[in-house]
């Protein structure tokens, strides 16, 4: 969802967008760091179901039509570690340590 272009109007508006955002985001949108699954899904551990039928679904595809593909289909294996944010674990990590420190 994009974001209001005017201001909003009170706390109670800001909050009742900003939890459709949240929602819309953990549950609708597919984001490319975790495969094209929902947030929720990959929590869920619903992914690799997910995930399975689509490598089916596109070995499938080639098999049918092999002149459509000049190489491997796309890599549908769940990725063990992921970052939303483009920031490593072991970035948090270290900043954590040094916060403690």
């Amino acid at each position: 969802p994009e974001y209001p272009e005017n201001k909003f109007k009170d706390i109670y508006s800001a909050r009742k967008w900003t939890q459709r955002f949240v929602d819309w985001y953990n549950y609708e949108h597919f984001h490319s760091g975790i495969k094209y699954v929902t947030p929720v899904s990959r929590h869920t551990q619903e992914d690799k179901d997910i995930l399975l039928k689509r490598k089916t679904v596109y070995l499938q595809a080639k098999k049918r039509h092999p002149e459509r593909w000049s190489g491997k289909t796309r890599s549908w294996t769940p990725k063990s570690e992921f970052s939303l944010t483009g920031v490593s674990k072991k970035h948090v990590e270290e900043v954590i340590a040094k916060s403690a420190a």
